[in-house]
């Protein structure tokens, strides 16, 4: 039976820095892996890392973005990422469920996320675990570098 546990590190072993190195590029070809801004994610307070594994071995991540404004406290869902290997286990249903508890935990009152319209799998599982579509248009400032 395969075992898949989520933990927020505040540690990660250069094994650990590895599999997420494998991990960035599955979500985004234009991603690219930095240790020391992983490492630096895990002392942000505004930050938290979610790993997720499949029988000890690194099999996914996920990282909650919270932050306050004159409005309440919002979370955002980022880099929702499972390595093909793990894919289709659960591996990112529990990513999510764990980060939904954590923002309930923290009162946040808003917590969203964004996806590609092509990624329909990725579309119908945040569905599944209570994201609904919203009627808004999405702005990204042009000149700051990604």
């Amino acid at each position: 039976m395969t075992t898949i546990e989520i933990d927020i590190p505040t540690a990660l072993s250069d094994t650990d820095l590895d599999a997420l190195g494998r991990l960035l590029p599955q979500l985004s070809r234009s991603s690219t892996f930095d240790a020391e801004r992983i490492l630096a994610m895990l002392d942000h307070p505004g930050a938290d890392l979610l790993v997720a594994r499949v029988d000890g071995e690194v099999a996914g991540m996920a990282t909650l973005a919270s932050f306050p404004l004159a409005t309440g406290w919002r979370g955002h869902v980022d880099d929702v990422v499972v390595d093909d290997a793990h894919r289709g286990q659960g591996v990112a249903r529990r990513l999510l469920e764990a980060i939904i508890e954590l923002a309930e935990t923290r009162g946040l009152r808003t917590l969203d996320l964004t996806s590609r319209p092509s990624r329909t799998a990725a579309i119908a599982l945040y569905e599944s675990v209570g994201f609904v579509r919203r009627e808004s248009t999405l702005m990204r400032y042009a000149g700051v570098r990604e």
